[in-house]
């Protein structure tokens, strides 16, 4: 968020000419367009300003994650919000992809032809000094294709900074054609709203979710940022960046899920899936591979394929002293969950090192991207052998599910037979037919159970007896 917010420079000549226009819109009983205003609507006349007069929020949630992608560009955005190359950078990252902004945002694209096409449907919104709080992207578009004016609503007299972030956010929740808050951008949002003091319970409702979508969402936010600062490395002090994790949304909620349960019964199993998981998603791997990565996953299956640059240091536990308790102490992270996690930060380091570009030199580079090919290579057979497990424990578990369900429909037969009869409704020899079908297939798992168990129990010793040819 900006340190500095105040008066645009221009701010009071627009201040102007917005009041000579609000006359007029308001002499001609003009459009209005209505916003959620301190907890009431307002109704806002609509006028024309010139798109090259006002200012891009610098506040904006939009772009939030993306601000960091460049430090020195961020930090004349944080120090002069309102001068030519922080405006320029707000309307470059207004373009861009929010999970790759090296590409343009095909979204944005599609805004410019549509608004070059068919005009402005709706109008955005400025406060009284020109600052734009609804349709910056569409400022940054129409000032992409020329259109030299953008028709927007004014807000009071006295907005204040507070009034502006509520607007947008007021508006970003509507549940109309906005183009939505990027994963990242929404996440830091919720967390804007909360520093301000606000409830989780008041929160969650202006954003729609239940308050325990928002704790999960909490929790994924805690865990990315964590990231970011375990991927810093010692020497080189590159990190990764907040969109990195934009397309993980899915992976990330699962894993919280997943955690969260396991945390109840065991927490130093949750926290070794946590950070397998975690490495997993720093590796790209699809959500189904991802799921595959339980407690056991590191010691079970990559432990012992790790290459030598891959495995982390012989890791041990030990105790840790309560502050304000002499002489008591209490055991840190177990040894197993040390390990995991240095290999996670390991990876996590790598990563960073890989997408830093020119921040480091290609030899750096090119040995961070070596290690992430290696790791990739040795999860890709981890992952192979956890599935191949995972697909027997379905096959144990499948054969017995199978009878059990068949159990069931005979009971619903049962019940259905003696209503039939009572009904004589009943075909007795369509019912005759389907209890030889039935035999048959019991004789045929007879055969196989009576190859299979040398020891027959009281359920096998039945079936056997029962297919039995008299």
């Amino acid at each position: 968020m900006a340190t500095k917010f105040g008066v645009p420079p221009e701010g009071g000549r627009i201040r102007s000419m917005v009041e000579e226009r609000l006359k007029q819109a308001m002499a001609d009983d003009g459009a209005k367009i209505t916003v959620e205003w301190r907890g009431e609507q307002r109704h806002l006349n609509v006028i024309s300003m010139p798109v090259d007069l006002l200012y891009l929020n610098p506040d904006t949630h939009r772009i939030r994650a993306q601000r960091t992608l460049d430090p020195d560009r961020n930090r004349v955005l944080e120090e002069q919000p309102w001068s030519e190359a922080a405006q320029d950078y707000l309307a470059h990252l207004l373009s861009r992809s929010p999970s790759n902004p090296n590409q343009i945002d095909p979204d944005f694209t599609a805004l410019q032809d549509e608004l070059d096409d068919f005009g402005q449907k709706e109008p955005g919104i400025i406060s009284p000094d020109g600052i734009l709080v609804d349709g910056n992207t569409r400022c940054a578009a129409l000032r992409k294709i020329g259109i030299k004016d953008i028709r927007v609503g004014v807000l009071p007299a006295d907005t204040s900074r507070r009034d502006i972030n509520n607007v947008e956010l007021a508006l970003q929740l509507r549940k109309d054609k906005r183009r939505d808050y990027s994963y990242i951008n929404r996440l830091i949002a919720i967390e804007d709203e909360l520093a301000n003091g606000r409830r989780e319970e008041d929160v969650a409702r202006d954003f729609n979710i239940k308050t325990g979508t928002l704790r999960q969402d909490r929790w994924v936010y805690q865990l990315v940022t964590d990231a970011l600062d375990r991927s810093k490395g010692l020497a080189s002090g590159v990190s990764l960046r907040l969109v990195d994790f934009e397309e993980q949304q899915e992976k990330l909620r699962e894993l919280q899920r997943d955690y969260t349960q396991l945390a109840k019964t065991d927490t130093d199993a949750a926290e070794r899936l946590k950070e397998s998981r975690l490495a997993m998603v720093v590796l790209n791997y699809p959500k189904t591979s991802v799921r595959l990565a339980e407690a056991d996953f590191h010691a079970r299956y990559l432990d012992e394929r790790l290459p030598a640059d891959l495995r982390p240091a012989e890791q041990a536990s030990s105790a840790v002293a309560i502050p304000g308790l002499p002489g008591i102490a209490v055991p840190d992270a177990t040894a197993a969950v040390k390990t995991t996690r240095a290999l996670t930060d390991l990876l996590l380091q790598a990563k960073a090192a890989s997408l830093a570009g020119d921040k480091l030199t290609p030899a750096e580079v090119s040995e961070a991207t070596a290690k992430i090919k290696a790791a990739r290579e040795t999860f890709d057979v981890a992952v192979k052998m956890a599935g191949q497990n995972a697909q027997l424990q379905k096959r144990k578990i499948a054969v017995p599910e199978r009878l059990t369900d068949a159990a069931d429909y005979v009971n619903q037969c049962a019940s259905e037979f003696a209503e039939a009869k009572s009904k004589r409704a009943l075909d007795e020899d369509a019912f005759d037919d389907a209890l030889l079908t039935l035999r048959a297939s019991l004789a045929r798992l007879a055969k196989q159970a009576g190859r299979t168990f040398s020891s027959p129990g009281d359920g096998v010793e039945w079936l056997l007896n029962a297919t039995r040819e008299s």
